[in-house]
């Protein structure tokens, strides 16, 4: 059985990985993966402390996670898609869509 704690400090890095990603990055689909790398984070939490207290409800609540990430996944990949026609660019330093 692996320890809480490594659980929680694998988790802890997964996320950090995914923040760096995040604030790094300029390219929309690895931030858009980042952004995934901190939710599989998350979902590990919620696992590690569902086996800690020999219980289900966090093995459900990362099910219902996932599910929520799933959908993400398919309209945010619609958007980039629409974005990359509309701009012929993925970078988000380089879209302006929001200005008048």
């Amino acid at each position: 059985m692996i320890p809480l704690s490594w659980a929680l400090i694998l988790s802890a890095v997964v996320f950090v990985i995914g923040v760096i990603g995040v604030l790094i990055r300029r390219n929309a689909i690895v931030i858009f993966m980042s952004i995934e790398l901190m939710l599989n984070a998350a979902n590990l939490v919620f696992v590690a402390f569902s086996q800690h207290l020999r219980s289900i409800d966090g093995q459900v609540f990362v099910f219902f996670v996932m599910t929520v990430a799933a959908a993400e996944v398919a309209v945010g990949l619609a958007i980039i898609v629409n974005l990359f026609r509309l701009r012929e660019t993925v970078m988000v330093d380089e879209v302006n869509l929001l200005k008048g």
